[in-house]
């Protein structure tokens, strides 16, 4: 494990401190929102008001079984970067980050293809997980015809990275495939869904998650379930056999309340066979790479560094 960025500490934390009273100022939201409204927040995970910018280079497309992916492909390809957005599994969107996956792409020199899963709470488990198995096979079958290359690699942030994980060993446990993608980025996810120490005891810091929106999430994504429930490996993949999966990258900020999450995922993911890097940002809370941060840009080097490489 590598505690990163300790010199930009006062820096994040004076950002917590600001976020956290701005959200206690911001007044309760009266009544349902209308379907436009609605659909907007989906899109933007902070809430906003303002559509998440779609850039010309992407394009949409639809693959197996229905799956929409939006696809960012620049002149030069050294492999395909398969991206699962976050957002609790109920917000968030392929186009969603355009800017930003325009960017990994051209600088990685990869083809970035973001899965447009079904969310929740119309569509809970196992849709979400599905969408995001059919894409993999897809790119698995498909990559080297549309993009010139076999190398591929998956990742995302929050609930993406838990759907990264599931999709890795539903490739190996539902079809065999085992090595296909060559590398995993795993940003501050969830991988218990019955709470690891860190989510219960985090409370009702109004940060970007906490708690009470931890649970309420699980509670949209797996209704009915009971803690027991959620911990089955199809559900949980902490609690999976993760041989044969690949080297991984995993980070989480060190005031993120799924900070557990990662600390035992990398060690069971080492003690399964595979290379880990682990990296704590000091200070940072859950979703710190939204934020106009010194630790995201350090963080957006780092992962465009390994993906690479990979």
């Amino acid at each position: 494990m590598t505690i990163t960025d300790e010199d930009c500490l006062a820096e994040t934390l004076a950002f917590n401190e600001q976020f956290e009273a701005a959200a206690a100022s911001r007044p309760a939201r009266e009544g349902a929102p209308d379907a436009a409204t609605l659909a907007l927040l989906r899109r933007n995970r902070l809430g906003g008001h303002t559509p998440p910018v779609r850039l010309p280079h992407g394009r949409d497309a639809v693959v197996a079984d229905g799956v929409r992916i939006r696809v960012f492909k620049p002149d030069r390809v050294e492999g395909v970067y398969l991206h699962i957005h976050g957002g609790g599994w109920a917000f968030g969107a392929a186009d969603g980050q355009d800017e930003r996956l325009w960017q990994l792409a051209v600088r990685a020199r990869l083809a970035v293809v973001s899965v447009g899963y079904r969310l929740a709470p119309e569509h809970p488990f196992p849709a979400g997980p599905d969408d995001c198995e059919a894409a993999a096979r897809w790119l698995v079958e498909h990559a080297a015809a549309e993009f010139g290359t076999r190398r591929l690699l998956v990742g995302g942030e929050s609930s993406g990275a838990h759907l990264s994980v599931l999709t890795l060993l539903r490739l190996r446990d539902r079809h065999g495939i085992s090595g296909a993608f060559r590398a995993a980025h795993l940003l501050f996810g969830p991988y218990d869904l019955s709470m690891t120490p860190s989510q219960r005891s985090f409370g009702s810091r109004r940060l970007l998650s906490n708690t009470d929106t931890i649970r309420g999430s699980y509670e949209l994504f797996t209704p009915g379930m009971t803690a027991e429930q959620r911990r089955a490996p199809e559900v949980s993949p902490l609690f999976a056999d993760l041989t044969g999966l690949p080297p991984a990258r995993i980070v989480v900020g060190s005031e993120d309340p799924l900070l557990d999450d990662s600390l035992f995922l990398s060690e069971r993911w080492q003690a399964a066979g595979a290379s880990v890097q682990l990296g704590v940002v000091a200070g940072a809370m859950h979703g710190f790479t939204l934020f106009p941060l010194t630790v995201t840009a350090r963080e957006l080097v780092r992962q465009r560094a390994f993906l690479a490489a990979a």
